[in-house]
């Protein structure tokens, strides 16, 4: 998710011509797909290859606020080289390295929710993925910008992260409704991100476009996991 307005490089999806916005569209599109294949090739990988249990154990066994830190860190460079960087190769490099990144962070919970709670994965892949479809309709049907809600999304991620943060150095459990107010704050990200995808996206910036798409999916497919994991208990 990103706060800033488009004004760089090529045309805006908004100011361009049908044509070069409908491409700049189906190429952002196109390159989501290829993110989320692409991710869920690694974790096929991780858990066939007997990985899954290695990295698990070793990052359940450190202290989560490097894990997270890191996690943030690599988000960071990732999000920014993306926007940012004028070769293609690079903004590939920088979306594939955001997509590594979450794979790895995605493995302990996976992991633990395979063992635990058998059908949760693909219960959850299947509501994020309707959620997705459904506020992406809204996004594009409405044709309103969403882009107005940055302040909010900002102010709400410092909120969660410092709840999480707490968590951790104090022990407190974060509960259900946290994971219902994240998927809910997922929710708002998904159509903040599609809004900027139409309205402020300059159409040579599809590989950044995806990326924060992509960002917003994942947080909303660990959030949905997160809940149901608590509900089988």
């Amino acid at each position: 998710m990103s706060d800033r307005y488009y004004t760089g490089g090529d045309v805006s999806a908004v100011g361009a011509r049908t044509s070069e916005r409908a491409s700049f569209i189906a190429r952002t599109y196109n390159h989501l797909l290829g993110a989320v294949l692409l991710f869920t090739l690694l974790e096929v990988y991780y858990f066939q290859s007997g990985l899954a249990e290695t990295m698990a154990r070793a990052m359940l066994g450190t202290s989560w606020l490097l894990v997270l830190g890191a996690f943030m860190v690599v988000s960071w460079i990732a999000s920014r080289a993306a926007h940012t960087a004028t070769p293609t190769g690079a903004q590939y490099a920088a979306l594939g390295g955001f997509v590594l990144a979450e794979s790895i962070i995605f493995v302990p919970m996976l992991y633990i929710a395979n063992f635990q709670a058998p059908g949760t994965i693909q219960s959850a892949a299947t509501v994020t993925l309707i959620g997705f479809v459904g506020l992406t309709a809204v996004a594009f049907t409405m044709r309103k910008d969403f882009t107005f809600m940055g302040a909010f999304l900002r102010w709400g991620g410092v909120v969660a992260l410092l709840m999480i943060v707490g968590s951790l150095l104090f022990g407190f459990h974060l509960g259900t409704w946290f994971s219902v107010g994240m998927v809910a704050f997922a929710g708002a990200a998904i159509l903040y991100d599609t809004s900027n995808v139409i309205h402020h996206f300059p159409t040579d910036r599809h590989v950044g476009a995806a990326l924060e798409l992509f960002a917003s999916v994942a947080m909303m497919f660990w959030y949905v996991l997160r809940f149901f994991m608590a509900s089988d208990d």
